[in-house]
């Protein structure tokens, strides 16, 4: 069965049709996150190391590095700046050095630009999942030769020159496309990992069917693991944990074996807080003055103050206990006692501070 082999220096994640479904953690990525960039443009990467932190403590096998940051101060300084091409090359050796030492789960390398692509490779110990290829010929010809020289499995994105399709037999052709132009290289199926790309639902009702179905003909037809980025299903849309708790088993179902998607659930954070206090002693409840935040947000449903598995680690985990890919459900015990212990802890100080009337 196809197995796609990714390592760090001491711990190998495995993606392949017979094996727990393979979570990339995406939180790593300033794209769309200003205060990310900000931080990396005065070359602070304590949020950085923080989210490869939380992300693999949260269950993810894989942590996505991106190095897309925009540097708008210095970009007035210097115009070079204005240039991913010139940015993400310096940028991404050091995320990645940064990401090893505080964790060692293993590297996927995330970059539109070569040159950044072949500075990550260089830097990271292991053998690490390189994102991306398209079936645009100039995108081929710049990536497949970097998968083969340094011997690491690649992320193949079903679009090409002509675009994102909406058809799925075209995208199918485009996979196919890259698949057969990796063999040209010696690169072996099992390096590849297809991205099918998943449509928004709001946008394209059949979304989720399209994808099913050409995942099963990826897995059967062309023999490759698969990925996606899991959250595109939902966009737009109110609850979108709701749907991919619901997408991500489904997928899994059709044979999907990875997603790059956000493992943690975020930290409750001080306004949200500080508004529901607000309510609460609008209500008339008195609450004690020693009451700490995270009791305060256990007590009214908030969630936690601290990073956590979100409820899509809880589907993916139920999912490979389900499909026998959790090996007498000991993950899924696991998961469970983690919980238990945490929830018993809460009991205990919710038990000390009722309100006072």
């Amino acid at each position: 069965m196809t197995r796609t082999i990714v390592e760090s220096k001491t711990k190998t994640a495995v993606i392949g049709f017979d094996e727990p479904f393979c979570v990339i953690g995406e939180r790593i990525n300033p794209t769309g996150r200003k205060i990310l960039s900000e931080e990396l443009e005065r070359d602070d990467f304590s949020r950085v190391e923080a989210d490869a932190i939380a992300q693999a403590a949260a269950g993810a096998n894989i942590l996505d590095v991106n190095s897309g940051a925009v540097f708008s101060n210095k970009m007035a300084e210097d115009p070079r700046y204005a240039d991913n091409n010139f940015v993400e090359p310096m940028l991404m050796p050091e995320m990645i050095r940064r990401i090893q030492a505080v964790t060692d789960t293993p590297l996927c390398i995330d970059s539109s630009v070569p040159g950044a692509l072949k500075a990550g490779l260089e830097a990271c110990e292991g053998r690490p999942l390189l994102n991306s290829v398209t079936g645009e010929e100039e995108r081929l010809e710049m990536v497949l030769p970097l998968v083969k020289q340094y011997n690491v499995p690649v992320v193949a994105i079903s679009n090409d020159d002509t675009g994102i399709s909406e058809d799925p037999d075209v995208r199918f052709a485009v996979a196919k496309k890259i698949v057969e132009r990796a063999a040209d290289f010696g690169i072996p199926a099992h390096d590849i990992v297809v991205d099918p790309l998943v449509m928004p639902i709001g946008a394209m009702a059949t979304a989720g069917l399209q994808v099913f179905a050409l995942v099963r003909r990826l897995r059967d037809e062309l023999g490759v693991n698969t990925t996606c980025g899991a959250s595109n299903v939902s966009f737009g849309l109110p609850n979108r944990h709701g749907i991919n708790n619901a997408f991500l088993p489904m997928a899994m179902g059709a044979g999907m074996t990875s997603a790059i998607m956000n493992p943690v659930a975020l930290a409750v954070n001080q306004t949200k807080i500080a508004e529901k206090k607000a309510q609460v002693m609008a209500a008339g409840i008195i609450l004690p003055d020693d009451i700490d935040d995270e009791t305060f947000v256990t007590l009214f449903g908030l969630g936690s103050t601290l990073p956590r598995p979100g409820k899509e680690m809880e589907a993916i985990r139920a999912a490979n206990l389900l499909t026998n890919n959790d090996a007498h459900g000991g993950s899924w015990i696991q998961f469970n006692k983690v919980g238990a212990t945490a929830g018993e802890a809460t009991s205990g100080r919710r038990g000390g501070r009722r309100r006072r009337a």
